[in-house]
Parts: structure tokens; C-alpha cells; sequence
């Protein structure tokens, strides 16, 4: 796995030289089974417990930013939420870090849309009416 075969075969699966270097190894030393059932580092501690980050999956689908008192828009965008964050759980989180977050809770980003109010049939008549007649005239 040396030179550029180590270096093809890493862009091939995504991973860099060293981790495909040490899989090889792992592999040599006790096969597919070594390679399979090998623990992992325990990797770095979340910004938010998990009861944290559902407290702020519940937050974005129920509430609007203007019934918790900010008046500056009707829908959660990352940057009210990193204020938000910070404000209560004082963790300065970034943004890029809070879209994820949402994204792996199983929520994505999307514009609000907005219904139009069901007209009223009979104003609707008279109206079409009144626009047969003018344009007879």
C-alpha cells in the first residue's frame, strides 16, 4: 500500500492514506473479522446534550421566534437559532453546526408558504357578473 497505489485506492473509498494503511493492517493481523469488529474512539463530545438538541427540534416545530418574544421574523432561521442557543444553553454553536444538527433530527429547511382565504362564492358571481357587463360595454 505504498506510494501512489495507497493514495488511489484512498480516493477510491474517501478516506485518507493513513486510515486505509491502518485498515490493511488491521486486516493483515486478524483478517475480516479483526477488521469488522474493531472499536471505535469514542470521538468528541457533542456542543449539546441530547436532550438539549431535541429540546430545540421541539422549539423550531412549534413555536415562531415571535411567540417566544423576537421580533424580528415569523420562521426559525439558523442565525435566530444560534442566538437562541447561546442565550439558554450558553453554548456558542455555529450555524453550519445547527443546520446539521436539525438535518440529522430529521428536519430540513423550507420557505414558508403561505394559503390564500377561501373566497366567498356569492361575491365571486356578482364579481364575474359585473365583469361580463363591462366588458359588453
Amino acid at each position: 500500500m505504498e506510494g501512489y497505489l495507497g493514495k488511489e485506492v484512498a480516493s477510491m473509498v474517501n478516506v485518507c492514506r493513513q486510515t486505509v494503511s491502518h485498515y490493511v493492517s488491521l486486516f493483515n493481523e486478524g483478517g475480516l473479522e479483526l477488521l469488522l469488529h474493531r472499536d471505535f474512539a469514542p470521538g468528541r463530545e457533542p456542543f449539546l446534550t441530547e436532550e438539549q438538541q431535541e429540546e430545540i427540534k421541539q422549539l423550531v416545530l412549534t413555536t415562531t421566534p415571535v411567540e417566544l418574544g423576537w421580533d424580528v421574523a415569523s420562521a426559525w432561521n439558523t442565525k435566530l437559532l444560534q442566538s437562541y442557543v447561546e442565550k439558554h444553553f450558553g453554548v456558542c454553536i455555529s450555524r453550519e453546526a445547527l443546520r446539521k444538527l436539525l438535518h440529522r433530527k430529521g428536519l430540513s429547511w423550507t420557505r414558508p408558504t403561505y394559503t390564500l382565504a377561501k373566497g366567498d362564492p356569492d361575491r365571486q358571481k356578482n364579481f364575474e357578473k359585473q365583469l361580463d357587463f363591462i366588458k359588453k360595454t
